[in-house]
């Protein structure tokens, strides 16, 4: 039974938002260093607001020696000297701001940098005042503490020789596990999160947080048992009080763990990030490098699940792409000849679910995967690792560059690509990162002039959204019989009823349900008359229409 939701105050802004996150080095280089920089988000500003976002999740800006492209943190007060100044990140808050533009910061609290000055502390004595912020060990029978393993390759424990101790690092060795246990390294947290919020921050995309409860010892790290109180810790002591978007990456949530994180009464966390939907092209019990062909109707299960078990004790974030992962036009779609049709339809798909939808930049415009044909030409430390740890293990260079291709962080992280100048318009040096060679034929200028462009059909989405309270508050009805590779659903809401399908491959598929149409909303084929009686879907053909409820 569906709830209306007539308590004004129950309604959250973030929860008719549209997010669009933005990777600043790859994003808009102002200055010709080959680096994109928070002067050139502020130059692009309008274009963010034409296209209709309400918040920008920003990648780490913070100073960093960048190991993981800013994902080690050095200090987080301070703003990488690539990326600008603390008043042009104080400039980029209030012309967003003036644009209607939330900015919402990434949060990275499971570990630090190698160089922040709590870890070169640290590491000068074991009695040290920081030593406890960080997590070391005594060697076991004159080796590493125990099996965990680097989420980038290789163990999780570092030697350190000069005081003949171990420290635990679950991603790069430059990248040490703060030690959450102890009362100081949160507070330490606190305020900083505070310092952020006092300059007026919409909110907080939290890493893998899900790793802050880790207990070494017994190698948990996802999900400890202390996890929901730290949270809970959290919420009372920095954003509780703010009207505040916080989202966390959580890769091994189930819905049931979802509903910890994000139900109201438990004072946590606004939403998170659930992965189910693109791990599955990925082989049972391997890691993501381990490819298999998606399965349509894992997808449409995995999805339709997050869309109905959550219920009233949570909030759903929908996404395709982020920095992480790969391009969805490349990886589900179609990136040659259909692939205009294939990344509409990833768009209607999404957009027209339940939850806060997230956009990843050059996602509205088409950019796709950028293959390489050698491991001098990759940058992601995840892959590089990859590489040489398959490499040892007797691999075949060939197939660890197929997943690579397939699945490594570059392919998101390639300049944005603004029109068909040099570089697409990024940067007029030398890009950190090779620009993809389609620049020409995708850009956003390209797209802006074009109103039948994958740009278009993102901004009218994102109104939708807007005007029709069907979009966020619905429910979701996933259509069941139909053919594997429609995706089907209804969204039902105060006696008003709307229809929502998608082909997901390059054959025609036919779709009947017992409906009668009133109104077309949206069709990446333009179609002006749709029975959805017996329809033949043309190769990706997305649609939605209101239907006689």
């Amino acid at each position: 039974m569906q709830e209306t939701v007539t308590n004004e105050k129950e309604v959250k802004w973030w929860q008719t938002a549209v997010v669009y996150q933005i990777y600043p080095r790859s994003f808009q280089d102002s200055d010709g260093d080959g680096i994109g920089d928070l002067r050139g988000i502020i130059n692009r500003i309008d274009y963010l607001k034409k296209l209709g976002i309400t918040a920008i999740w920003l990648s780490p800006v913070y100073k960093s020696p960048n190991d993981d492209n800013g994902y080690d943190i050095s200090d987080y007060e301070d703003i990488m000297d690539e990326f600008g100044t603390m008043a042009d990140m104080e400039e980029l808050l209030d012309k967003a701001n003036e644009a209607g533009i939330k900015i919402v910061m990434d949060l990275v609290v499971n570990h630090t940098s190698d160089e922040h000055k709590w870890f070169i502390e640290a590491k000068k004595s074991r009695d040290n005042e920081y030593r406890d912020y960080y997590i070391w060990r005594d060697p076991v029978n004159g080796g590493v503490p125990n099996g965990l393993g680097s989420i980038f390759s290789g163990p999780a424990w570092e030697w350190d020789e000069a005081s003949g101790q171990y420290f635990l690092h679950l991603f790069s060795r430059r990248q040490p596990d703060l030690n959450w246990e102890n009362p100081k390294v949160r507070q330490e947290v606190y305020d900083m999160m505070n310092f952020w919020l006092d300059k007026g921050v919409g909110g907080f995309r939290m890493d893998v947080i899900d790793l802050v409860g880790k207990i070494p010892d017994q190698e948990i790290t996802g999900n400890g048992p202390k996890l929901h109180e730290y949270l809970q810790e959290m919420n009372r002591k920095t954003f509780g009080s703010h009207d505040v978007l916080t989202v966390g990456e959580t890769w091994g949530a189930t819905p049931e763990i979802a509903k910890l994180y994000s139900d109201p009464a438990r004072n946590e966390l606004s939403m998170v990030f659930q992965f189910e939907h693109v791990m599955l092209d990925q082989q049972e019990g391997k890691d993501k490098w381990d490819l298999k062909p998606l399965n349509i109707a894992e997808l449409k299960s995995v999805l339709a699940k997050w869309q109905t078990s959550l219920g009233n004790q949570g909030w759903n974030s929908l996404f395709w792409n982020n920095h992480d992962l790969p391009r969805i036009v490349s990886r589900w779609g179609n990136d040659k000849e259909f692939h205009d049709q294939s990344a509409k339809m990833f768009a209607v798909l999404l957009h027209m679910m339940k939850g806060t939808p997230y956009i990843y930049q050059g996602e509205e415009i088409g950019m796709t995967n950028c293959p390489v044909s050698s491991i001098d030409e990759v940058e992601d430390i995840e892959a590089v690792n990859m590489y040489h740890d398959r490499l040892a293990k007797g691999y075949a260079v060939e197939d660890i560059m197929t997943s690579i291709n397939a699945k490594g962080r570059d392919n998101a992280r390639t300049p944005m690509q603004w029109d068909d100048s040099n570089n697409g318009g990024f940067t007029t040096g030398k890009p950190w990162l090779h620009v993809n060679a389609n620049y020409t034929s995708i850009n956003v200028k390209q797209n802006l002039d074009n109103p039948d462009s994958i740009f278009y059909t993102y901004q009218r989405l994102i109104k939708l959204r807007q005007e029709n309270p069907i979009v966020v508050w619905g429910d979701f009805e996933l259509i069941e019989h139909t053919a594997e590779e429609v995706f089907a659903y209804y969204r039902i809401y105060e006696g008003e009823k709307w229809l929502v399908a998608a082909n997901m491959t390059a054959k025609e598929n036919v779709f009947a349900a017992d409906d009668r149409v009133m109104e077309i909303i949206m069709s990446n084929y333009n179609r002006t008359e749709i029975d959805v009686a017996n329809l033949t879907m043309k190769p990706y053909e997305a649609f939605a229409v209101k239907v006689q409820g």
